[in-house]
């Protein structure tokens, strides 16, 4: 545990605690329905978010695909944010899974018009695919959060034209520590949620769908054909019960060390930050092309792996450091000082290319 990740909160171990709960845990077949921590787990998610019941499931993609597939008839047509996690890195598996048909609205930091929602709702024609679902993204993957007002707007067009909500809240509780307000407001405007116990929780394993009685029961007979029957799972629920207890709260702690990290970087020659951007744990920069040249991204990662600092190479420029539970002040005052070090090797290897 030397190496210092910030890859993504994806990459966060489970605590002691947790590894501990997942030796001494109770389990049982969870297909039958009697492995008892997955029930316990199950029956404490749902009431966090205000749903009738929730459903374990091994992943947050495994979660949104089980939704789509749950409310979608094949053929069917889902209106999503153009930038969202199940458009750009689920791996097409809405038409693989679900077999339905995507259609996109610009939604900057996960903001949808809802002007532009209800324009995208197909009528009754022979020609149409007919409209399935709508999904939101809260927090957004931009590392932005929603404002409920923003969230309302779409909802009162759901309502008004009966298309049921699905919520991607893979991060819903830095969202509600961002907001200040419980999980359940979130998840109150959509129909169902699917949110991580993984990433910043700390749990190695799982993620939560949830929604009415009538939903999950037709989502844990689709669980199954999926292949997401896990039968002895409480060895993961036992994680997941802590993440969900213990670890919530403290997502204000992540939150404010991606604004030190954010506020420190900004201060290095040739690096912009959107400072007022980090509302979650997330810190988005780019790095001028003079300092950083195109070409040497992946010399940069190289080097910086060198240091025991895990980074993805930036797109166009643009990189995202993400901060978790195992990363305090001192390592981000590493991280700092090496990155600053090694764009000072890398210019200094390339002078006289830039005016």
């Amino acid at each position: 545990m030397n190496l210092i990740d910030l890859r993504s909160d994806t990459v966060t171990w489970p605590t002691e605690a947790m590894r501990k709960a997942m030796a001494t845990a109770a389990v049982g077949d969870d297909v039958y329905g009697d492995d008892p921590t997955v029930n316990e787990l199950e029956a404490y998610a749902a009431e966090l978010v205000g749903k009738e019941k929730a459903l374990l499931v091994p992943s947050g993609t495994f979660g949104n695909q089980l939704s789509l597939l749950t409310w979608c008839p094949r053929g069917t047509e889902v209106i999503l944010g153009e930038e969202c996690h199940i458009i750009q890195h689920e791996a097409g598996a809405a038409a693989l899974i679900a077999g339905v048909q995507t259609r996109t609205v610009g939604a900057p930091c996960g903001r949808m018009d809802p002007v532009a929602v209800e324009t995208r709702i197909r009528g009754s024609d022979i020609h149409y695919p007919a409209t399935s679902l709508i999904c939101l993204e809260n927090a957004h993957s931009s590392g932005r959060v929603v404002p409920l007002d923003d969230m309302d707007l779409v909802r009162e067009v759901s309502l008004r034209r009966g298309v049921p909500v699905h919520l991607d809240g893979a991060r819903l509780f830095n969202a509600a520590v961002a907001l200040g307000v419980p999980a359940c407001d979130i998840a109150a405007r959509a129909d169902s949620v699917m949110f991580c116990l993984s990433k910043g929780l700390c749990a190695p394993v799982g993620s939560m769908l949830a929604g009415s009685a009538d939903f999950i029961d037709k989502a844990r007979s689709r669980r199954k054909a999926m292949g997401g029957g896990m039968r002895q799972a409480g060895i993961l629920a036992a994680a997941g019960l802590l993440a969900l207890r213990e670890m919530r709260e403290r997502l204000a702690e992540d939150h404010k060390n991606a604004r030190i990290l954010a506020f420190a970087l900004s201060r290095i020659r040739g690096i912009t930050v959107d400072v007022p951007g980090v509302q979650i744990n997330m810190v988005f920069f780019r790095v001028d092309p003079c300092r950083l040249p195109a070409d040497a991204g992946d010399r940069l990662v190289e080097v910086m792996r060198e240091r025991g600092i895990l980074v993805n190479p930036g797109e166009d420029g643009s990189f995202r450091f993400v901060v978790h539970y195992w990363i305090d002040e001192a390592r981000i005052a590493a991280v700092v000082a090496a990155f600053s070090q090694v764009l000072d090797e890398i210019e200094g290897r390339r002078q006289g290319a830039c005016p």
